[in-house]
């Protein structure tokens, strides 16, 4: 079975312009159970947000396999309302402070109404010279409005959330700008491997879903993974490209096919883990290329888990992440989706005792 291109650009579009901000994930959730519901049994939660849809074996006491996305982008809290009617903001997640002047952001209201603004900058005109970068509480999202009660009167409060207002975007033939593909890469990942196995019998329960405040430091994945308890888990995650002067050093390449990260700051893949990865990327053709971050992913918690949780991180990478445009390319999501989809199809008992104990 295939999934048509056009199917899945659709996908993309939608999940990368939902709003979900960490702590603020419904809409990305809804979605995500619409797609899923098709091609599982039924869903499980834990009492942060996150979900997984269930594709159950037909022996009970199977064994369990995880394959987790977080839902959540980076994003904006409003903390001050001022007298001109303009917004100030804290960050939700690690962000640059540098980028935002002049960039459009949208706020979500609690009516689930989305307003867009334009982060206040000073024009040349008026610089002095002496200005530096600003720091986030120092920016002002302006919306038009005059005045604090005209902010008020259009639905927005304090604790309402910020995102970019970036459409999805095709630059060329393979390559796509949008926000958010870290990490709706791993969300539209679950569902179109579920779809991929909708007619594959698995002789394990099957657990595909995704985490909340991966952005805020990973607070979500210990509730997922103590919910499932997973013999082996996947985590499947966009990760920063620094290749824009060429290839640097593990750093990701854009077009070079789907990462499979071998160390971060969070975890450092099993050696039985990456031969089993590598061995069914050489097999099925799949590109890849090695991976290091100082950074992490929800496998960072994931993996510590219980008696310990076998993970492995798929991957892909884009650049600019964490700001208002991310640019990836559709082959290196082709080459993950192949690879999790073999990773899945190619598990048994064998495979998943080494993995845990050898």
């Amino acid at each position: 079975m295939s999934i048509d291109k056009s199917k899945t650009l659709s996908r993309m579009k939608i999940l990368t312009e939902l709003h979900g901000a960490p702590g603020f994930e419904d809409d990305v959730k809804s979605y995500l159970k619409s797609e899923m519901s098709p091609y599982v049994d039924d869903f499980v939660y834990n009492r942060m947000g996150g979900f997984y849809g269930v594709k159950r074996a037909k022996s009970k006491n199977s064994k369990k396999i995880m394959v987790a996305a977080h839902m959540d982008e980076v994003g904006f809290l409003i903390t001050h309302i001022t007298d001109n009617g303009l917004l100030q903001f804290t960050n939700l997640g690690g962000v640059a402070t540098d980028i935002w002047q002049g960039q459009r952001l949208k706020v979500k209201t609690r009516n689930n109404e989305e307003i867009i603004g334009v982060v206040a900058n000073i024009p040349k005109h008026f610089r002095t010279g002496n200005e530096g970068a600003p720091k986030i509480e120092d920016l002002l999202l302006d919306i038009g409005c005059e005045s604090e009660q005209d902010v008020i009167n259009r639905g927005i409060q304090i604790g309402d959330t910020i995102v970019p207002d970036t459409p999805f975007t095709q630059l060329s033939e393979h390559r796509f700008a949008s926000k958010a593909w870290d990490n709706r890469y791993g969300c539209l990942l679950g569902i179109e491997l579920l779809e991929l196995l909708k007619d594959v019998e698995l002789d394990f329960d099957l657990y595909v879903g995704a985490n909340v405040q991966e952005e805020v430091g990973l607070r979500g994945a210990k509730a997922s993974a103590e919910l499932i308890d997973p013999d082996v888990a996947f985590v499947v995650d966009c990760s920063p490209a620094n290749d824009m002067k060429g290839k640097q050093n593990l750093s990701g390449e854009l077009g070079q096919g789907t990462l499979i990260r071998i160390k971060d700051g969070t975890m450092i893949l099993k050696p039985k883990f990456r031969d089993f990865l590598l061995d069914l990327a050489n097999k099925f053709q799949i590109p890849y290329q090695y991976y290091m971050s100082p950074g992490g992913t929800d496998g960072g918690e994931i993996h510590k888990a219980n008696i310990g949780i076998p993970t492995a991180v798929i991957g892909v990478c884009a650049r600019y992440i964490h700001s208002t445009n991310a640019v990836f390319d559709f082959r290196d999501y082709d080459a993950a989706r192949n690879l999790i989809l073999q990773s899945v199809k190619n598990l048994d008992d064998e495979i998943i005792n080494t993995l845990q104990y050898k």
